[in-house]
């Protein structure tokens, strides 16, 4: 029996050796590695754990388990390095047998918690790089007898044949990122430039109508008639070369400050108006009477934090924004729990929920749906607002708060009624919402999964799950992609 368990060991090794050039991709090889101890060892798991050295953590980068969810949460799991006996085979350099895992005091039984299963007995090999120990190859839950020495003996023949293959792999991995990354910045400098060009018509119309009433009133009249049209080109051209220096600062990715995009846009709509009421309009005191008219309904007051109910608040906005996309066929569910108070303005809440909100139902298909939730962990209220829609493509997910951005494709960009499906903004609500979160100390993030079937920015939905082609029910549309926005108000603000 020991020759012939010998003859098998030395089989798969072979077979091993000759696979490896196969597997170029280090998910596949690892995948494959998983498979063919988890078959050999006749083990309920087989997994290859990871040190990322960068979080100080250690995760399974691969599993193989014979029930696909626990096999999918096994690979979403992540615990401190340090903690575990894979920390413990890393550190020594040592394979180990454990015949009874929740006797051993260096046991982590959370990963246990996290997996949803329960370990028995464990054998880890460490996988040792070029100058160092990347992980272990664990094997657990042995289905007939015990772990032994010809189990060491084999699971470290495995590790010492594939271990130069899993960290060539996951250089190339980190190279292949690194590429992508350089793409999608790239790819973001265009938009940024097409952007800014589609932004900047506006203030160059305006340039152009105040210097031609310049040229008309300069020789015939005093600086009462001419100064204002002066004065409004002299803003609109400021405003030309701060977007220029946003620009610099974009290409530089560096960190810079906006004005609110509402302030941007009344100064737009004000100079457009005025501009049009002075050129038709013989009345020299009616621009001035309509600028002060605006100021006043539309000036923008110091908010003052206060004691804040965000369930509430969030309710009340809901209700207010309603009828915005009553035309639209979204299902929102409102999960407001009650949460202790927050200290901040009441303003800030708004715009922040309104700009994610209004992100999510612009990206979701009629008859998909939409949840807003809020509830308190004890140290902070945590707001979510998740649509079931097209996702974010993954080079985009990374500029989304960054502004003058939008993460369509450039050639189908364009501007709609708000809260359309794949409505077109100024691309600032979001990046509004993130200098509030620096300025009030509070954090906003956002996480999404592109609906496979339309994984390119330039690949459009048809904009209702009834009617998508790639699936047979409306539900399963739900299953495909979307995004997840979260916002965390700490309970220590005041």
């Amino acid at each position: 029996t020991q020759q012939k368990r010998m003859e098998k060991i030395n089989e798969a090794l072979f077979k091993l050796s000759l696979a490896l050039p196969r597997y170029p991709k280090l998910d596949d090889l690892l995948n494959y590695i998983s498979g063919e101890i988890k078959k050999l060892l006749e083990v309920e798991a087989a997994m290859v754990i990871l040190l990322d050295e960068e979080k100080n953590e250690l995760y399974f980068k691969t599993a193989a388990h014979d029930d696909v969810a626990t096999q999918r949460r096994m690979r979403e799991v992540r615990f401190p390095a340090g903690k575990g006996i894979s920390s413990w085979v890393i550190s020594k350099g040592e394979p180990t047998i454990v015949e009874d895992v929740y006797k051993d005091p260096r046991f982590y039984s959370h990963v246990d918690e996290q997996m949803g299963l329960t370990t028995r007995n464990m054998l880890q090999v460490p996988l040792v790089g070029k100058e160092k120990i990347i992980g272990t190859l664990c094997a657990i839950n042995k289905q007939r007898g015990r772990f032994d020495e010809t189990d060491v003996e084999f699971l470290s023949m495995i590790a010492s044949t594939v271990n130069l293959s899993i960290e060539n792999a996951t250089y190339a991995q980190k190279l292949k990122e690194a590429l992508e990354e350089l793409t999608g910045l790239n790819k973001a400098k265009d938009k940024v430039i097409n952007h800014l060009s589609h932004e900047l018509r506006t203030p160059l119309a305006i340039l152009g109508a105040s210097l031609k009433l310049l040229k008309r009133h300069l020789p015939e009249a005093s600086s009462q008639k001419w100064y204002p049209a002066y004065e409004r080109a002299e803003r609109n051209l400021e405003r030309l070369l701060e977007m220029q220096y946003q620009l610099e600062d974009i290409m530089r990715d560096v960190n810079y400050e906006v004005k609110s995009s509402t302030e941007k846009i009344l100064e737009l709509s004000r100079d457009l108006l005025l501009g049009m009421v002075e050129e038709e309009c013989i009345d020299s005191q009616l621009p001035k009477r309509v600028q002060e008219k605006i100021d006043q309904f539309f000036r923008v007051e110091e908010w003052e934090p206060k004691r804040l109910l965000v369930d509430q608040v969030v309710d009340r906005i809901y209700r207010k924004i309603l009828p915005q996309f009553s035309h639209r066929k979204v299902r929102i569910e409102l999960k407001l729990s009650p949460v202790p108070f927050v200290y901040l303005p009441e303003e800030v809440v708004e715009k922040v929920f309104v700009a994610i909100f209004k992100n999510a139902v612009e990206n979701t298909p009629d008859n998909s749906k939409i949840e807003i939730s809020v509830y308190g962990t004890g140290k902070a209220v945590i707001l979510r607002v998740q649509d079931f829609g097209v996702g974010i493509t993954k080079e985009n997910q990374a500029r989304l708060f960054e502004g003058f951005f939008h993460a369509k494709d450039t050639m189908l960009y364009s501007s709609k009624r708000p809260y359309d499906f794949y409505a077109g903004g100024k691309g600032v609500d979001l990046l509004r919402a993130k200098i509030f979160s620096e300025r009030y100390n509070f954090k906003i993030s956002m996480c999404s999964e592109r609906c496979p079937f339309i994984p390119t920015d330039s690949d459009l939905c048809v904009g209702d799950a009834s009617k998508c082609s790639f699936i047979k029910e409306e539900a399963e549309c739900l299953q495909n992609g979307g995004t997840l926005f979260e916002v965390i108000f700490p309970l220590n603000g005041e």
